[in-house]
């Protein structure tokens, strides 16, 4: 069995994000970049299906820029097979990434397609929806345990009222969501494997994809700063903030 895993490159999490001075966007100069968290959460849930017997192949696709090769990299470093990048220098939309994983599904005919739930920097929450609608595949969203047996995948998602439990025929698609597990720290003699694994790389025309963006970003601006808490005596003082400044009650 085979899983196609996509991963994004993305602004590193501890990084705090800046906007540039034009309002035209994120400031990525002289940023550390790194692999998508959620991602990092699919690889690792489709690594230990085939550290189970239960897969035979991971395949790790990224989209966009040349230095996606380094998240490609990490990818295999963590134990992924092989590597697959797009490469195109057009901002991608969630559509765009949709049609790209859609044409390498085709290719590649894999059984099963785990993606992170969103990337964290655009927090679209489209790609893993779009790319189901896209082959017809059947899905299941934020997923927080992942059983594969028998030819099917039994997925528990998180939801308002509880647990929501799915069976899936293959081939599936699944997107992840935090608690489906801790993903593994990358160790240094697997960075020197990851050289040798092979990396292929395609451009969409290749593919025969119109990643032309559909939206355009009119402004770009940082959240309004918030004012410093203040300490009241009393509750009664409270009580007159709360009706007289605040106007909540």
């Amino acid at each position: 069995m085979k899983v196609l895993v996509p991963v994004k490159r993305v602004v590193d999490y501890n990084v705090k994000v800046r906007v540039k001075s034009d309002g035209t966007g994120v400031d990525t100069a002289n940023v550390k970049m790194s692999m998508n968290p959620f991602d990092e959460i699919a690889l690792e849930e489709a690594m230990r299906l085939k550290e189970a017997g239960k897969v035979t192949e991971v395949v790790a696709i990224s989209c966009g820029v040349t230095q996606c090769q380094e998240t490609l990299r990490t990818a295999m470093a963590i134990g992924a097979d092989r590597g697959i990048l797009v490469e195109t220098t057009t901002e991608l939309e969630p559509l765009a990434v949709a049609k790209l994983v859609q044409a390498l599904a085709e290719k590649e005919q894999p059984q099963l397609i785990i993606l992170g739930k969103q990337a964290i920097d655009d927090d679209s929450n489209q790609t893993g929806q779009m790319l189901a609608a896209l082959l017809g595949w059947p899905q299941a969203t934020f997923a927080s345990k992942v059983v594969l047996e028998d030819g099917k995948v039994t997925v528990t998602r998180e939801v308002d009222g509880g647990l929501e439990t799915l069976a899936l025929t293959l081939p599936a698609i699944i997107t992840t969501d935090l608690r489906l597990n801790e993903p593994r720290y990358v160790t240094l003699p697997n960075i020197m494997k990851a050289k040798k694994k092979p990396l292929e790389t395609v451009k969409p025309e290749d593919l025969g994809v119109d990643v032309a963006p559909r939206l355009k970003t009119l402004k770009v601006v940082e959240p309004a700063k918030r004012s410093a808490g203040i300490k009241v005596p009393d509750v009664a003082t409270l009580v007159a903030k709360l009706r007289t400044e605040a106007k909540v009650i």
